[in-house]
């Protein structure tokens, strides 16, 4: 994997650089760390050199006990100027949080500490994560420091809008979350060959809204995070990946292809469409099982009638539907949201009813794996039995289902 270098500048979002590291190491890369002298008051080294097994530098006089080498690497034998070995070694620096300050002096070339001096000497691509209060982002002397940098081939990776550090304010200058981050790092390392490469995987996700007049609908609860999961690991495993999204406000990972839909029809239509290209469907979407029987085009009103009675008719079983079609090379992974009782039994009659390879199952009456949670915890059966994934983050559960998939059909 890639050696990053990440450099973090004071500022209250220092503290989603821990996480940052966290993920890109778990990830498989290695990291490196540079703080400013004024990011330790807001974190501390200690908690970056634990996550990644390095020394984290701050001074660029300071001598480096890895000798600028990555975790992973061997250190050279002479002694080397540290701010030009560790730039030299790194494949991609990110700074983030990247303060007004910090931005000022890379844009003027200014070498005042480790994580300026390494960022003017690192060849490998460069970025920048904004994050400030709002009226310090919005300022020219801020942009225009920012447009230096673009002109100069420096990523940009834009701020996001919402509550800011000082109390009871809100606008654009909030460091995006450390899986964006990474990704946007990631984006920037030269392509490698990945396990998954030539591999075409179509995953839905979200929950679809079968209309019940032209404001009104029922739906589901679903957010669509695991599916997004599923398609952003199977892209960083090489994968080309298209993610059919029921309703999801989440952005599409990089690099994915997404298709919008609203309806159960819709999303039908949509896998009918692209399924025979597909090696693996993955079905995480949370799919209508009923839809009214006939909607309205205008919104009713509640003075007409005291009472209102809907009549449902069931959609389509999507899953099924393909299976019955599907290719000897093709793989099948159904997903089942219960709600308590014995959800393993009812996922196995699932699993022998629509002819697929495998049904993930969660229990979605538990509130910390539930609807529009981080987190996740699933049984994934298949006919060599059960196999248990536990409780952990959506991009981690998605990494175990993907593995199990790997099992299934031996890819490689």
């Amino acid at each position: 994997m890639a050696r990053i270098l990440l450099g973090v500048s004071g500022g209250i979002a220092a503290y989603k650089a821990v996480e940052l590291a966290r993920l890109a190491t778990r990830a498989g890369h290695g990291v490196r760390v540079l703080m400013t002298p004024t990011a330790t008051r807001f974190v501390g080294a200690a908690s970056f050199e634990g996550i990644v097994g390095a020394p984290v530098l701050v001074d660029e006089f300071e001598r480096d006990p890895a000798r600028g080498a990555f975790p992973g690497d061997e250190p050279p034998a002479h002694d080397p100027i540290g701010h030009l070995e560790v730039a030299a070694n790194a494949d991609a620096y990110l700074v983030a949080p990247a303060s007004a300050n910090t931005i000022a002096k890379l844009a003027a070339g200014i070498c005042d500490s480790m994580l300026t001096t390494a960022f003017l000497a690192c060849t490998a691509p460069r970025a920048v994560a904004p994050a400030m209060n709002d009226r310090m982002y919005e300022d020219e002397a801020t942009r225009g420091n920012l447009r230096v940098l673009g002109e100069r081939g420096v990523r940009v990776i834009e701020p996001e809008s919402g509550p800011l550090a000082s109390r009871g304010e809100h606008g654009v200058g909030r460091l995006p979350e450390p899986e964006r981050l990474l990704a946007e790092v990631e984006a920037m390392l030269p392509a490698a060959p990945g396990p998954w490469d030539g591999m075409r995987v179509l995953v839905t996700a979200g929950g679809t809204r079968e209309p019940i007049d032209a404001v009104r609908y029922v739906g589901n609860r679903s957010s669509g995070r695991m599916g997004v999961a599923l398609a952003a690991r199977a892209a960083r495993r090489g994968a080309e990946v298209t993610l059919i999204a029921a309703n999801v406000a989440l952005p599409a990972p990089r690099g994915v292809r997404r298709i919008d839909v609203g309806t159960a029809g819709e999303l039908a239509e949509a896998v009918r469409r692209e399924f025979p290209n597909a090696h693996l469907l993955l079905m995480a979407a949370a799919v209508a099982d009923f839809r009214p029987a006939r909607a309205e085009r205008r919104k009713i009103a509640r003075e007409e009638s005291r009472e209102l009675e809907i009549r449902l008719e069931p959609t389509d079983d999507v899953l099924a539907g393909v299976a019955a079609e599907r290719r000897g090379d093709q793989i099948l992974i159904g997903f089942a949201a219960e709600h308590g009782g014995d959800a393993i039994a009812r996922a196995r009659e699932k699993l022998d009813r629509k002819g697929v390879d495998a049904i993930v199952v969660n229990d979605v009456s538990r509130g910390e794996i539930g609807f529009d949670s981080d987190q996740n915890e699933v049984v994934v059966i298949d006919t060599e039995g059960e196999h248990h994934v536990p409780l952990g983050s959506k991009e981690e559960v998605a990494d175990a289902i993907l593995d199990r998939v790997r099992a299934l059909r031996a890819y490689t």
